[in-house]
């Protein structure tokens, strides 16, 4: 593909509340084995885009040691490969990155280094599949500047949150909200565009001389009108997993059989970094009724509609309903956890009782060891 990769991964999110403070979003584990930037990083590779980079920051520890090797994506190559930047402190300049289009600046170099005539920009927070050879193909058909996926949502669905589009017949943007008090439209962008490389660098430069910092605020409101400014729509699944309830539903789906047929048993698969842990194990008396456990796990009690990920213990006569169990967790005997996500590499004392009453609760117990 004539087009490098960018996945914009060290931004905070409080939302996410616990489970955000000592990991950054895109190492959200997902479905049992996954994390959250396997999408895009997996999207990538099977769009065939061989020259990919991360720009990380915040809690970065665990994402770069996810990315620590580009094999598991295929981009351990002789030509391109995997990226990571993190913000480094130079004789020009010792800011963090103060936001999405900061953080692309100051790695400019990367962009200016390069050959490919596109480049994709990407969020790490997001759960999709997207051949990005047939946005590319839109994005040149109709001579546009910048390429914007976008979404429509449920009528129902609260697009507060979101950047919210309007289009013209044509497809071209004719308005962009971000985050609007009172949205007027339906279709969300999902942060994912398609630009010319050059024009790129060109406007993130402006962009620095005018100490602006956003590339949704400083770049697509603020040329919507200059630029041709396309949107390109997608009708497959796609969630973003920024806040609690979000995280919980976009795990929850994998328990409907037609979303993981789509994202592991459709071609083309989803990629992420594997540990050799013995398959799951269910001792004498275990139920499990609905639910994904991971390898590495045992399992002694009742689980149902539940996500359970890696080397999980679950004792005699425990109960886990509508709940997300997450690395590395320990739960003793005769505990009981409904509507729960508990943070992983964490020990849940023998006849715990943890129910979520007004929403999900996210159980944390404290301990010394380090969280992935």
């Amino acid at each position: 593909m004539r087009a490098i990769g960018i996945i914009l991964a060290g931004g905070n999110n409080h939302r996410m509340r616990e489970l955000s403070q000592k990991r950054a979003i895109g190492a959200m584990p997902i479905a049992g084995s996954y994390r959250a930037i396997d999408f895009a990083l997996s999207n990538m590779s099977n769009s065939h885009i061989q020259k990919v980079a991360v720009f990380t920051q915040y809690n970065a520890r665990s994402l770069n040691e996810h990315l620590s090797s580009s094999k598991w994506w295929d981009f351990g190559r002789k030509q391109g490969g995997l990226f990571v930047f993190t913000p480094a402190v130079t004789a020009d300049n010792s800011f963090w990155y103060r936001g999405t289009a900061d953080a692309i600046y100051q790695n400019l170099s990367f962009l200016k280094s390069s050959h490919e005539p596109y480049v994709v920009i990407a969020s790490a927070d997001c759960v999709y599949k997207l051949d990005f050879n047939k946005v590319l193909e839109y994005h040149i058909e109709k001579k546009a500047d910048i390429t914007v996926v976008c979404k429509d949502m449920d009528p129902d669905a609260n697009v507060d949150r979101y950047g919210t589009v309007k289009l013209d017949d044509d497809c071209r943007i004719e308005d962009f909200e971000e985050k609007a008090v009172v949205a007027r439209s339906n279709t969300i962008s999902c942060g994912i565009y398609i630009i010319r490389r050059r024009l790129l660098v060109e406007m993130i430069e402006k962009c620095a001389e005018e100490d602006r910092y956003d590339f949704v605020r400083d770049i697509l409101i603020r040329y919507k009108g200059q630029k041709r400014i396309y949107g390109y729509k997608i009708n497959s699944y796609w969630k973003n997993i920024a806040s609690v309830n979000d995280y919980f539903s976009a795990n929850m789906d994998f328990l409907k059989p037609e979303v993981r047929d789509y994202f592991f048993k459709t071609y083309p698969d989803i990629y992420s970094k594997v540990d050799d842990l013995p398959p799951a194990k269910y001792n004498v008396g275990a139920k499990i009724m609905n639910s994904l456990v991971a390898s590495g796990t045992i399992v002694n009690g009742t689980v149902e509609d539940s996500v359970i990920f890696r080397q999980t213990f679950i004792g005699n006569n425990c109960t886990i309903k509508n709940s997300i169990i997450l690395n590395d967790v320990y739960i003793g005997d005769n505990s009981y956890i409904e509507n729960c996500i508990v943070e992983s590499h964490g020990t849940i004392r023998a006849n715990s009782y943890h129910k979520g009453e007004n929403g999900i609760e996210v159980v944390v117990e404290h301990t010394d060891r380090y969280v992935m």
